[in-house]
């Protein structure tokens, strides 16, 4: 094909082209017609519906407004039945059935709410100051039902039952209250009863705990807060110290104190250690427990109410211990202020716990105070002692030359000491942080000191120098002996006990030379003078004693021993060891002479008139009178 045909054939396209592209545009022109003409008839169309649309708009609008008045009212209705229907219930009471009565008041206080934000109707405020009526009401009975259902669970707890909540230890029959044991305390009952599981009384049954709690929540609520807590607070506070009352417990004061025997008082004190126990660990642990669960989530009421109902019957235990505390010290107190002191300082940590709000801080710092006051009025009357040792005037010597009553006071003061060791130092420590062990090495050794030198004032109250050495050797040998037996030897020292000893021994000494010095010179030869020439009469001729010597010398004798045994079979060697050495002792010297004196010079006695009026005892004579001395016999026993 030529370039000529090519150019034909493009010509041919680009006609067709052109006349294809003028049928589109003709096509084009016409749909532009047709659609412009649409145009005008939708809007006119438009302009003819749109008030049937408005119309339609409007019942929609009027429908949907139906259907939500329809709604609202069937709320309301359905409010008003509820309040209908917890009305009912409230005007029945909270007797039958406390569960749903709670229930009603919740829903009044719901619909209140509910009509409280909408108030469109005109009734509404009518409708609320109904249902404000009605709650006031239903909150009345149920303060009545508070105090009804609180009134009549709490009951005074009998001692039996408080009894039955105390170690077996601790029980009456098991430690009589108000009685102190005057034999050495059993430490490990001690540390046992310190660790020992104490059962609370159930003061309120649990099933009624859960009611009084809800009840309590719903006064809250309705704004009632001071009227549960004077009612909470009476009924239980009551109940409380009418139990305590039934215990045995009583306020008394200083001058009730200060009025009692001391046997009378000594019983009070035991008494109430037994009732702060009691009160502490019994009572005032299970009324926290039950006002915790009535009172739960109610903090600062629950805490007011616990002080409140426990502060009257705190302040009377406590009051009872300060006036013991502020009493007129005496020797005899010391014991029962360290009970006390054992009983504040065992109880403190239970007494920290239950009364450890700020509610009650007054009574926590009133028991702290108490336990000070204890311990420093303990101390005083230590002090006292030593100075009432020392300055003992007791005037009524004790004839015998037996121990004195001081002595055995004294030593017994002070073995008791020992059994309150471990309280002491606690008391020491109390005012100063030193070594307690050492104080009270210090302690008593003051005190045998001062014992000491008052029994050797009394001992000058004996016009018999023998019967003084006696009185000294029977006390210092009883001070000896105590210490060995008890833990104040571990505190004095093997030197100490070794140096009494001695002292006892010199005593012993003293009484022999004393008493028996005169009377063995009537039986020593060597004190016999020469006759100055002939007439003696038989017998050793080298002796150079006359017949009317050994007769007088027999004579003299019989006379002192004589006056010896009728005084001395009157004084007293209590301890038998003792007096059987001291008579030992005695013998040992005495009866040799005689024996050696008799056997030489007894014949030359004989030979003369009245033999018996000289030679009255033989050496086996002797030795059974002997056996009579330090008996503490009267004179009337000695002539039986």
């Amino acid at each position: 094909m030529g370039v000529p045909q090519a150019m034909a054939a493009l010509r041919d396209k680009a006609a067709l082209v052109r006349e294809s592209l003028q049928k589109s545009q003709t096509i084009t022109e016409s749909m532009v017609s047709i659609l412009g003409s649409f145009d005008h008839r939708l809007s006119s169309l438009e302009t003819a519906m749109r008030p049937t649309q408005i119309r339609t708009h409007s019942i929609r609008r009027a429908h949907e407004n139906i259907d939500k008045t329809l709604k609202a009212a069937e709320a309301i209705l359905g409010r008003f039945d509820l309040t209908r229907k917890a009305e009912a219930k409230i005007l029945r009471g909270p007797h039958e059935d406390l569960e749903s009565y709670l229930e009603a008041i919740d829903q009044l206080r719901s619909n209140l709410q509910y009509f409280t934000t909408h108030k469109c109707f005109k009734s509404t405020s009518g409708i609320i100051t109904h249902a404000n009526n009605l709650l006031t009401k239903a909150i009345s009975k149920l303060e009545d039902e508070f105090r009804n259902l609180l009134t009549n669970y709490s009951k005074v707890v009998e001692p039996d039952r408080l009894f039955d909540g105390l170690p077996d230890s601790l029980r009456p029959s098991a430690t009589s209250p108000g009685k102190r044991n005057d034999s050495k305390k059993d430490s490990d009952n001690q540390k046992n009863s310190e660790n020992a599981v104490y059962t609370p009384p159930t003061l309120i049954p649990p099933r009624v705990l859960p009611l009084l709690h809800n009840l309590a929540q719903q006064m809250v609520q309705a704004g009632h807060q001071q009227q549960l807590f004077r009612i909470y607070r009476d009924t239980r506070a009551s109940v409380l110290e009418q139990s305590l009352r039934k215990l045995g417990v009583e306020r008394l004061s200083k001058d009730d104190v200060q009025k009692m025997q001391w046997e009378v008082l000594e019983a009070k004190i035991g008494n109430w250690i037994h009732y702060m126990r009691i009160a502490v660990k019994l009572l005032f642990a299970g009324e926290k427990k039950i006002c915790d669960q009535i009172l739960a989530g109610i903090d600062s009421l629950r805490d007011q109410c616990y002080a409140e109902i426990t502060a009257n019957s705190v302040s009377v235990l406590l009051s009872f211990g300060e006036a013991i505390a502020k009493s007129k010290r005496s020797p005899e107190k010391l014991f029962v202020l360290l009970d006390m002191y054992e009983i504040m300082r065992e109880l403190q940590s239970e007494i920290d716990y239950l009364f450890g709000t700020k509610s009650c801080t007054e009574m926590r710092e009133s028991a702290q105070s108490l336990t000070k006051r204890l311990a420093q009025t303990a101390q005083e009357t230590f002090g006292d002692f030593e100075e009432a040792v020392a300055k003992d005037a007791t005037k009524t010597a004790v004839l015998d030359g037996t121990v004195h009553p001081l002595t055995s006071y004294v030593i017994n003061y002070v073995k008791f000491l020992f059994d309150y060791k471990t309280t002491l130092e606690q008391l020491f420590q109390e005012f100063e942080e030193s070594d307690t062990e050492a104080q009270l090495k210090t302690l008593t050794t003051r005190i045998m000191d001062a014992l000491q030198t008052n029994l050797d004032g009394k001992s000058k109250q004996y016009k018999d120098p023998a019967l003084t050495q006696l009185f000294l050797m029977n006390n210092m040998h009883y001070i000896v002996r105590s210490v060995r037996r008890s833990e104040a030897k571990d505190l004095l020292g093997d030197d100490w006990v070794q140096i009494h000893r001695r002292i006892v021994q010199q005593h012993a000494n003293q009484y022999k030379r004393i008493s028996w010095a005169k009377v063995l010179q009537c039986v020593t030869i060597q004190g016999a003078a020469p006759t100055g020439g002939g007439g003696i009469l038989g017998g050793d001729s080298g002796s150079g004693i006359s017949r009317a010597m050994v007769k007088d010398r027999f004579k003299n004798f019989n006379a002192q021993f004589e006056d010896l045994h009728m005084r001395q079979c009157q004084w007293n060697v209590p301890d038998s060891e003792l007096r059987e050495s001291l008579r030992l002792a005695v013998a040992e010297v005495l009866l040799p002479a005689y024996r050696s004196f008799h056997k030489r010079f007894g014949p030359m006695a004989e030979s003369g008139k009245s033999p018996c009026k000289y030679i009255k005892y033989k050496p086996e004579d002797l030795e059974r009178m002997l056996s009579e001395f330090f008996e503490g016999k009267t004179c009337v026993e000695q002539k039986r």
